[in-house]
């Protein structure tokens, strides 16, 4: 059954669209917040469509993600207990206490060690949105909170962006021939990190 290709091809057509950088855009905008798809789904297909624009598009994407990830700073700030019995119910609640603790304790100790977690928030296996409401119920300061998000996402997407570029159409038929083979394999990665950090508990 083939159903990583018919979405990659998809996904490819939406690229092209007149309004597509508005989508990534937004898209990074909500995915910061609260939205459950990374913006990565729509980035890599834009650039594999027009390589020579990959540094606008990475940096479409960050503007909307930082700008998500203030909504989601002050959410987090304002609202928390407002909508703990919400986060709870979508199952955010466990992680982001988890994760209020640890970063409430760095940012007791020193506000720039919590700006290295949010430097290294890209390439962990936790949400950014966990992040951002996380800095905001803390109070983490503004400044390290910027300059983290700013790093940490920002890497994040042009290297992406930038890989995809210079792998260029080479990349893409590869991806194109591959695409099955390797989204199985990304499912089958997820239900294996789940069952080991379930094992683990």
């Amino acid at each position: 059954m083939k159903l990583f290709k018919p979405l990659y091809e998809r996904a490819l057509r939406w690229a092209k669209h007149p309004h597509a950088e508005r989508y990534l855009g937004g898209l990074s905008f909500v995915e910061a917040i609260i939205f459950p798809v990374a913006p990565e789904i729509m980035l890599a297909p834009m650039v594999l469509s027009q390589p020579r624009r990959w540094a606008r598009y990475a940096s479409v994407s960050l503007l909307g993600s930082m700008l998500g990830a203030f909504v989601g700073y002050a959410l987090g700030h304002y609202a928390f207990d407002l909508l703990r019995p919400l986060l709870a119910q979508i199952g955010w609640l466990p992680r982001l206490d988890a994760l209020v603790s640890e970063l409430g304790a760095e940012v007791r100790s020193h506000p720039w060690n919590a700006f290295w977690m949010l430097v290294a928030a890209g390439f962990v296996p936790v949400p950014l949105k966990i992040f951002t409401w996380a800095s905001g119920i803390v109070g983490m300061p503004l400044l390290p909170f910027i300059g983290g998000m700013l790093i940490g996402r920002g890497k994040r997407v042009y290297l992406l962006a930038g890989v995809i570029r210079l792998g260029g159409e080479r990349a893409e038929r590869a991806l194109h021939r591959w695409i099955e083979w390797i989204g199985w394999a990304l499912v089958l990665l997820i239900v294996a990190l789940i069952a080991w950090l379930r094992l683990v508990k």
